[in-house]
């Protein structure tokens, strides 16, 4: 049932995300910044209670990903806004 749900929301995703217009893409892309945030959050806390190795490898993967996107996220929003401003 959840891998239904899973690969559900895949294509659900996919077809959103090919239908945004280019002029929707930075706010769009702030929200994202925001929920990375939040699994940012959720990552360190999972990483930090060290139930078992396992977990706390999974947690520190997850806070090095969640990292990555939330920077990457801020570079293509400064990208994109600097793209109108004035010269």
């Amino acid at each position: 049932m959840a891998f239904t749900i899973f690969v559900l929301a895949i294509f659900v995703g996919f077809e959103i995300i090919t239908k945004i217009p280019p002029t929707l893409h930075t706010p769009l892309m702030s929200g994202s910044n925001a929920i990375s945030g939040i699994t940012l959050v959720g990552a360190v806390l999972s990483a930090g209670e060290q139930v078992t190795t396992l977990t706390t490898i999974l947690g520190l993967l997850a806070v090095i990903f969640a990292t990555i996107n939330v920077v990457g996220g801020f570079m293509v929003t400064n990208r994109m806004l600097s793209m109108f401003k004035k010269k």
